[in-house]
């Protein structure tokens, strides 16, 4: 097999721009992390602009979600044989193009069209910033350091959108919340070309059944998930796109098998750590997104906090899990990731598991603000270890496929969870006694309760983590 070495900046030049590059790859992953999280607190007035209904205002948040996670795994492997720069500056394009058409429509159908289209573009550029960060930071400090802040932007994103969202919605309109992305995009696309390298790329075919039955497995579990959501487990649509993406998924991982050139590499699975890595890339965030999702409501319509307080609010938490993925990098050279990986689940779950406790009289201190520092400790010594076990030791022509599953299995576990929690939330609901502000904070303690099972998931999984000898940790 011929290669093609098309990275045209020497080493010096790489090291002497790496903070630039780090710069670069860094907002195009909060830009797409933010994007998860940054229209919620704007929900009830991009309602009232646009006239959507109750069942398909949730389209806002889920149309983004669905479209990036079913096309993760198409976008990582077209990274590795397209090129990475270029797929990682054709996404952020597409991504920046679509905020711009969002903060103008001016009807509910524009708007999800427009969420869609961000979804394709951040499919596109997704796995190929952390396959960017791999291959570009090569010496084993540097690259470690690099990842766990990546760690940071991707797990601390998601409080950081709820803090946005809320300054923009409060200050502006909920429109600026997407019009916020066209600077950063275009600055994105501009340097990029200039500054970032471009891995070496090689002459390969597209594994083209396996990119369908992938994609559509993945977008078909997505779908069932968020219909889920609203329309139940028993619903006969649920049901259908579950067993189709169920028996897509067995199909594609049947011809990942055979061919010569996969979409997804099975010898990704091969090394127990990574495999327990992955799994817990995947329950993780099932825990965490029941809080972002149930706590914003909690504070909005039980504790009457305006928008801009609620985004306030998680900034403990952010400013935590930033701090962690400075101290990561050090604590995994000294300690090795299985032990963080076990102390930060178990800080984790404790955090969920204490809001299963609230009552609507309880207030932001010491009934908020303690879960959210355990998680935001618990999130910064989890989430970076398991950047640094899936991609340190990753081969580099398998570094965007790596990247792909990663972030497959954050948004679809992501989008699994808040599906199951919100089913416990209805059940909790219909079968309380309970009325007015109480039946629904029944509600959120029985889906705080199931998020504290998935969270203690990871405990169990972090147990499974081979120990590192003290000359091989990064």
């Amino acid at each position: 097999m011929s290669h093609l070495t098309v990275d045209r900046a020497p080493a010096p030049a790489r090291r002497r721009h790496s903070g630039l590059i780090l710069a670069i790859i860094l907002t195009c992953q909060l830009m797409l992390i933010l994007d998860a999280t940054v229209m919620n607190v704007a929900l009830p007035r991009i309602q009232a602009d646009l006239g959507f209904s109750p069942t398909g205002l949730s389209w806002v948040m889920t149309a983004y979600s669905l479209v990036f996670g079913g096309l993760l795994l198409l976008g990582g492997r077209a990274g590795d044989l397209f090129g990475r720069r270029r797929m990682f500056v054709m996404g952020t394009a597409v991504f920046t193009l679509a905020s711009l058409a969002g903060g103008l429509a001016g009807s509910a159908t524009l708007l999800i069209a427009a969420r869609v289209l961000q979804g394709v573009g951040a499919a596109m550029a997704g796995p190929s910033t952390l396959a960017l960060v791999t291959t570009t930071f090569t010496e084993a400090k540097a690259r470690v350091r690099a990842l766990s802040l990546f760690s940071a932007m991707s797990s601390g994103g998601f409080a950081i959108g709820l803090i946005v969202g809320g300054l923009l919605t409060e200050w502006i309109s909920w429109r600026a919340a997407l019009f916020i992305n066209v600077p950063f995009g275009l600055a994105i696309v501009l340097l990029a070309p200039r500054f970032v390298p471009e891995p070496e790329r090689r002459h390969a075919h597209l594994d083209l059944p396996g990119a369908i039955t992938g994609t559509l497995g993945v977008g078909a579990l997505v779908f069932a998930f968020t219909h889920a959501a609203s329309d139940g487990w028993g619903n006969a649509v649920t049901l259908g796109a579950l067993a189709a993406g169920l028996a897509l998924l067995a199909v594609f991982v049947a011809i990942e098998a055979r061919t010569a050139m996969p979409l997804v590499p099975l010898r990704l699975f091969a090394e127990r750590n990574r495999s327990a890595a992955y799994v817990n890339f995947f329950l993780g965030p099932m825990a965490m997104m029941s809080m972002f999702f149930f706590l914003t409501q909690f504070m909005q319509d039980i504790g009457h906090f305006a928008a801009l307080a609620t985004g306030f609010a998680f900034l403990p938490m952010a400013a935590l899990i930033f701090t962690m993925s400075r101290l990561v990098p050090r604590l995994l050279g000294r300690y090795g990731p299985k032990p963080l990986a076990v102390t930060g689940s178990v800080l984790m779950a404790s955090g969920v598991a204490w809001l299963s406790l609230l009552t609507p009289a309880s207030t932001y201190f010491p009934a908020l603000l303690g879960p959210l520092l355990l998680m935001g400790l618990g999130g910064g010594l989890v989430f970076a270890p398991l950047n640094v076990i899936v991609m340190a030791t990753v081969p580099a022509e398998d570094a965007g496929a790596a990247g792909g599953v990663l972030q497959t299995m954050q948004q679809v576990g992501s989008t699994l969870g808040l599906g199951i929690l919100i089913t416990v939330f209805g059940s909790a609901t219909r079968s309380s006694t309970a009325t007015g502000a109480q039946l629904t904070v029944d509600g959120m303690t029985a889906a705080f309760g199931t998020a504290a099972l998935f969270a203690a998931g990871t405990f169990l999984v972090a147990l499974t983590f081979r120990r590192v000898t003290a000359s091989a940790r990064p």
